[in-house]
């Protein structure tokens, strides 16, 4: 066979007794990538034919099979391009379309006499159409409303086309045949598709004017978290105390009160109360360790 377009080197190598019942040696293409689209769908169907009749695993077959790969990645060019838009990297969606595109060789049908091209860009576009709906997503969300999403674009689109810019969500559930529930749950998945940065500035007056960032709007931790926190921990060892040591407790901690208050409220001395305090503290402190 001549050469195509400088691209094409077909050379003729005889089988192996265990392949003289096949059809003759698939040819060789040099530079399959740099094949022309026109001639990638006819050396193809060369290339289906005698893929059919050739013992998988070996050696002729998986070169077949990889320049049927190499020859039609311009159809996951042609498909990725409509993608470009999404945020992605060319390269990441070049990489999920060419698994479509391998699952269509897999399962081509050279017998039923289809177009190849036809057939493959249904797998490539599903291929990438999964990788967005299932990784792209800053929080996952049911495939159903993933696909609402979608569903909610579209109607956007089409309203804003029919002069409604700001689609109610009455407008959406009357355009998509749904209920309003339904409807709203889709509107509030759409916030998990993308993540804002907390460093993207708060716009005010029609974003003229910057009035901060998000990360500003961010409260602080609550130092009273971290009490809390410890007064539960400290329940099941303060109810193991009697009842002087809790009402000296709650003297001090609860009313607040000195420890000479607490003596005069008590009959005790000063120095009586303080020795019964820092013990208290001390076997408090020992049981909240132990348990750490």
């Amino acid at each position: 066979m001549a050469a195509t377009q400088g691209h094409i080197a077909v050379k003729r190598s005889e089988r192996g007794a265990a392949g003289e019942a096949a059809q003759s040696s698939v040819p060789q293409v040099e530079e399959a990538q740099r094949v022309a689209p026109q001639d990638a769908r006819r050396l193809s169907k060369l290339f289906f034919e005698r893929l059919s009749v050739l013992e998988e695993g070996t050696p002729e077959y998986q070169y077949a099979r990889n320049t049927l790969i190499e020859m039609n990645l311009s159809l996951v060019r042609y498909v990725a391009r409509r993608f470009r838009s999404r945020g992605q990297e060319m390269e990441d969606i070049m990489q999920v379309g060419t698994i479509g595109l391998i699952k269509a060789i897999d399962r081509f049908d050279v017998l039923l006499e289809n177009e190849f091209t036809t057939f493959a860009i249904p797998y490539i576009t599903g291929e990438i159409k999964r990788f967005f709906r299932d990784t792209t997503w800053s929080v996952h969300v049911p495939r159903r409303l993933q696909e609402l999403r979608v569903d909610l674009a579209r109607a956007r689109e089409e309203l804003e086309g029919r002069g409604n810019p700001e689609p109610s969500v009455a407008d959406f559930a009357a355009h998509l045949g749904l209920g309003e529930e339904e409807v709203i749950e889709g509107l509030v998945a759409c916030n998990g598709y993308d993540a804002g940065s907390l460093d993207r500035p708060i716009e005010a007056g029609g974003g003229k004017q910057q009035t901060g960032l998000v990360a500003d709007l961010i409260g602080n931790e609550d130092p009273a978290l971290a009490l809390t926190e410890n007064l539960q921990a400290l329940k099941p060892h303060l109810a193991q105390l009697d009842e002087r040591e809790r009402t000296l407790l709650e003297l001090r901690f609860g009313s607040e009160m000195t420890q000479t208050e607490i003596g005069k409220e008590m009959g005790l001395s000063q120095m009586h109360v303080s020795r019964l305090l820092t013990r208290i503290y001390a076997t408090l402190r020992e049981s909240l360790l132990a348990e750490a």
